[in-house]
């Protein structure tokens, strides 16, 4: 992977996009930086979020207690800017925060008591923070939700809203549109860019409700499994390693290991039996 990165050069005649599918190349992996923050800053992030997965509403000040117990003796102000930075926020009841700017483009929530029976039917999408041996970067997946098959996915250094409906249209075009798609109101959905185009597309939009933990369950179940089962058991050294590690992960997950929740089968049997 490293050899064919050094094909890329910024001073030919193409762009580095068509560079990248000419050589079948990640674009973000070439891009990556490391995130300048310290090692002992990555060792927290580390540590919370294997703490938020068994504890998502947990706030700053559980946090802190929490890493006291591992000798990180930080001030709140310092873990809610980490816990920022990760795109994580404790889940629990909250006012009403949509202000005038933002509230046109909250959705309302649409799979209460739908009965999910076919592929394509509903898709979910979201985005996790996954950390690095130096450094981290952010997963954006989705999930379609009847089969627990990974329709798309992609990794990215920031958590642009541009990212996501990248990993939606190669999603779309390799698999057909959804007829609803549900995502939580993170700024990457609550914007003109996300809600345009997939309203454009004729696809109905479906947002949790704020403080929900169970609204995006499915997606959840498989951050915690993709965590627990690859990323903290192999951290990667750098973007392209963890690019191709997640590819073999994703793809190991989708055709051979069996769920229960669908049978104790592959998603792939279940997705392409009727898809």
């Amino acid at each position: 992977m490293k050899e064919v990165q050094g094909y890329i050069s910024d001073k030919e005649k193409i762009s580095i996009r068509t560079q990248c599918e000419l050589l079948k190349l990640n674009r973000s992996t070439v891009y990556y930086q490391p995130v300048g923050e310290t090692e002992e800053n990555h060792t927290i992030m580390r540590l919370m979020d294997e703490e938020i997965l068994d504890h998502p509403t947990h706030g700053v000040l559980q946090m802190q207690d929490f890493l006291i117990l591992y000798g990180f003796f930080v001030n709140h102000k310092r873990v809610r800017r980490l816990l920022r930075l990760m795109g994580i926020m404790a889940i629990y009841p909250k006012r009403n925060l949509s202000k005038l700017g933002y509230a046109k483009y909250i959705r309302p929530y649409l799979l209460k008591g739908l009965k999910i029976t076919k592929p394509n039917q509903v898709w979910a999408i979201d985005i996790t923070y996954v950390p690095m041996e130096k450094g981290f970067m952010y997963l954006t997946a989705i999930i379609d939700l009847y089969s627990r098959y990974v329709v798309g996915w992609d990794v990215f250094n920031s958590l642009e809203a541009k990212n996501v409906l990248c990993v939606l249209k190669q999603a779309i075009s390799q698999h057909g549109k959804p007829e609803i798609i549900n995502s939580d109101q993170g700024s990457q959905f609550t914007c003109p860019l996300w809600i345009d185009y997939v309203e454009d597309e004729k696809i109905k939009i479906s947002m949790d409700s704020r403080g929900r933990a169970t609204d995006n369950i499915f997606i959840e179940r498989f951050w915690r499994t993709v965590k627990q089962d690859y990323v903290y058991l192999h951290p990667a050294e750098n973007g392209t390693v963890l690019y191709c590690g997640l590819k073999d992960f994703i793809g190991y997950y989708n055709h051979k290991k069996p769920h229960q929740g669908i049978g104790r089968i592959a998603p792939i049997m279940l997705y392409k039996q009727v898809a």
